[in-house]
């Protein structure tokens, strides 16, 4: 049985029940409130701004990756895939655990496994080519349901662009995102045009998430 969050700070119009909310005053729940000003145009973006934060990535099973190994010719540009139980082999290195590290962090394990099959300063490089295991679901009312690779700084509105945008009878203000977190279960209820309208934040989009958006009456 899904346990539905109740943390009112998630911005959404309206985000589950016993969360109060309202518009006319400008406030969010009981934790925010919206405040209306009137500028010439929007501010240019820094570039912070263009290129975004930083975010991590991890490993997982059926990453498609490439290995760099200078000076060592079975494994230069050499194209690997992590299988499902989250390891890969490798000419002289063996088979490595990869799930769960970075790229950087995986470099630094091949590196190691190599040293000790005296390969001398090994100096290794690890790029992620197809990221598979990273995705996300959009279903319900959009163009076109299904999995997608989650690339960059994913948000609510560029995942349901992801899926060629809402469909004719989507309910704009009940888009549902489900997520799991240490085991619990938890939901969020957002609504669209308040976000397009620049009312909220636009939400971040997480590995794993499965955003729902319901048919409009």
């Amino acid at each position: 049985m899904i346990r539905f969050s109740r943390v009112c700070a998630i911005a959404a119009a309206g985000l589950l029940a016993g969360c109060s909310y309202g518009f006319g005053g400008g406030e969010v729940g009981e934790t925010g409130r919206v405040e209306v000003v009137q500028i010439a145009s929007l501010p240019e973006p820094t570039i912070s701004d263009v290129i975004g934060q930083p975010r991590s990535y991890f490993v997982g099973p059926n990453d498609v990756l490439v290995v760099d190994v200078f000076g060592i010719e079975e494994l230069t540009a050499r194209e690997v895939v992590v299988d499902n139980s989250g390891r890969l082999a490798l000419p002289l290195a063996g088979s490595i655990t990869a799930a769960g590290l970075t790229p950087d962090e995986l470099s630094a394990a091949i590196a190691e496994r190599l040293r000790a099959n005296y390969v001398r300063d090994p100096l290794v490089a690890v790029n992620v080519k197809e990221a598979l295991s990273q995705s996300f679901t959009v279903d319900g009312q959009v163009n076109r349901p299904g999995l997608y690779p989650l690339r960059g700084d994913m948000t609510l509105i560029r995942a349901i662009a992801s899926a060629q945008g809402l469909g004719e009878f989507a309910e704009q203000d009940n888009v549902v995102v489900l997520r799991t977190v240490n085991g619990q279960e938890y939901a969020g209820v957002y609504n669209i045009a308040a976000i397009r309208q620049g009312n909220y934040e636009d939400p971040r989009i997480y590995p794993n998430d499965i955003v729902v958006v319901g048919d409009s009456a």
